[in-house]
């Protein structure tokens, strides 16, 4: 399958005429020479969204059936490409091809975990309230509830992920499952590579023969083409993963629309991490090495890096430190996504020297390449944490903050002045127990997922996992962007009072043709 630098607007192949731009090689710091993608605007915007509005109704009607064989269809195209999607992927980002093999296994697993969500059906929360004539004082109407989709949804490709959360990445997964056209603006990262996928995705819709606009991907500047895309009447949500300053960026416009629309954005978090004093007595070096494999996986490029770490000052974190400050000597420089977010790394790394009370523990060594990411870990005490709200900035990339405490209680008040984040860690033994419950409904107010003994790298696509939080890591702290229950980002209850049953969606029937999980006069009704 040829690169050409086209948008593809529903089933039609159509060049951008507002700038053009070659992608970035970040390993070489240079251009690929081929080929250059024609960049769009509102004109462009327009005929995606208007298209996507049409095949709304006609997308959303089809049997569940077909719509998980959609998403089947796109993971078995994308596997399709082979190799090819896989070398062009790591030419646009540095990233490893081990790497971009396991991201390509999480695209086509989480589209095919929405397929199987789609057919079981129970997404659409269908509760039956049946009429009740000769209830007193007054009777009851027959009441059927369903969630249907909103509407066109807008995805923003994240820099990355190239592939698990971009063109067909878990926010477009969730909207097509959710009944959603969706209109995707490729991150200027990695163009190719979303050609590549959206010229798949454009493959399965046509196979099955689907409304033209149930897909579209544009390639534009990040500003321009995004704010034409969020104000579009026509859209209806919007996905994004990416920075702070863009996410409320995009939340900003969506709120100033005539009709305000939700921005499901997942932002910055700097993913504390707790360490125990007796796990830290028991196993400080194996800690320590473990950390230093999660900081630096993937040059630190991941939301859920472990870009803070809280322990009581003692033997057991001073072996921890002096593990850290060797195993990071030895970590080579690894090339960033973008010379922008080399850039925006070093920044942040620059500020970290210049703190007041903050010093540099260990770093690894530097590199020779344009965009290479030289790791390192800081060292603070608590008071000069809390006096700094700046250090709970995140720091995109290989870097951490280690904070010394002087008790468990302390590591409790400072947990209570963080800012909402994605996850926390806890490294704790059977004897830090005690400590750790004291802690935990702090936690619980602060994060979206907590875990033990483990590092928060890594979100495993399930049905109950959680990749959210409070306020600032998302805009909304009520959903997750990852796992089965996203799909409820893009869908809204409808009810339906005293229809005749032939008006009736099929999944409030009489007769449950779909055959799926009901709630009827509240009692559990399971599929025969």
């Amino acid at each position: 399958m040829n690169i050409t630098g086209d948008m593809l607007i529903g089933y039609s192949t159509v060049r951008g005429k507002d700038a053009e731009q070659r992608a970035i090689d970040p390993a070489a710091n240079a251009e690929i020479a081929t080929p250059t993608f024609g960049f769009g605007g509102a004109i462009e915007v327009d005929r995606a969204a208007r298209l996507a509005a049409a095949a709304f109704d006609p997308y959303r009607a089809l049997p569940l059936e077909t719509r998980a064989t959609f998403l089947e269809r796109i993971a078995s195209e994308i596997e399709a490409l082979g190799d090819a999607l896989l070398e062009r992927a790591h030419a646009e980002s540095g990233l490893p091809i081990a790497r971009l093999q396991g991201e390509r296994g999480r695209t086509t697993g989480q589209l095919r975990l929405f397929a199987s969500v789609v057919r079981e059906g129970r997404f659409q929360g269908v509760v039956v309230d049946p009429a009740l004539p000769d209830r007193q004082p007054l009777p009851r109407s027959d009441i059927r509830l369903r969630k249907i989709g909103l509407g066109p949804v807008a995805v923003f490709g994240a820099s990355n992920f190239p592939l698990a959360f971009s063109v067909a990445g878990g926010d477009t997964a969730a909207a097509l499952a959710a009944g959603c056209p969706v209109v995707v603006k490729a991150h200027n990262a990695h163009m190719g590579t979303s050609e590549l996928v959206g010229r798949a995705i454009v493959a399965a819709a046509r196979a099955l023969a689907l409304p033209e606009g149930v897909f579209s991907l544009l390639f534009g500047a990040g500003r321009e083409l995004g704010e034409a895309l969020v104000v579009h009447p026509d859209i209806k949500a919007v996905g994004f993963t990416g920075s702070r300053q863009g996410g409320l960026a995009l939340t900003r416009i969506a709120n100033a629309r005539a009709e305000p629309i939700p921005v499901y954005a997942e932002m910055s978090s700097i993913n504390p991490v707790f360490l125990f004093p007796a796990a830290l007595e028991a196993r400080a070096e194996t800690i320590a090495k473990g950390f230093v494999a999660s900081l630096t996986l993937g040059a630190g490029q991941f939301c859920t890096n472990p870009g803070l770490v809280f322990a009581v000052a003692g033997p057991g974190l001073d072996r921890f430190r002096q593990t850290v400050a060797e195993a990071l000597g030895a970590v080579g420089a690894q090339t960033m996504l973008t010379p922008g977010i080399h850039a925006s790394y070093d920044k942040g790394v620059s500020h970290l020297d210049q703190v007041a009370g903050v010093s540099r523990l260990s770093s690894g060594t530097a590199g020779s390449g344009g965009n290479a990411a030289q790791a390192h870990a800081y060292v603070t005490d608590a008071e000069r944490f809390l006096a700094s709200r700046d250090l709970q900035e995140e720091v995109f990339g290989p870097t951490s903050l280690i904070v010394t405490l002087r008790s468990v209680d302390e590591m409790v008040e400072v947990t209570r002045q963080l800012e909402g984040q994605l996850t926390a860690t806890l490294q704790l033994d059977e004897a830090d127990v005690e400590a750790a419950q004291r802690l935990l409904p702090e936690l619980e107010k602060k994060v979206g997922r907590i875990l033990a003994n483990g590092f928060p790298t890594g979100v495993e696509v399930c049905h109950a996992m959680v990749h959210g939080g409070p306020f600032p890591s998302t805009s909304n702290a009520m959903y997750t962007s990852v796992g089965a229950t996203s799909i409820e980002r893009f869908l809204r209850p409808v009810a339906y009072q005293d229809l005749p049953d032939a008006l009736r969606p099929d999944a409030i029937k009489a007769s449950n043709p779909q055959g799926i999980f009901r709630i009827v006069d509240g009692v559990v009704q399971l599929p025969e």
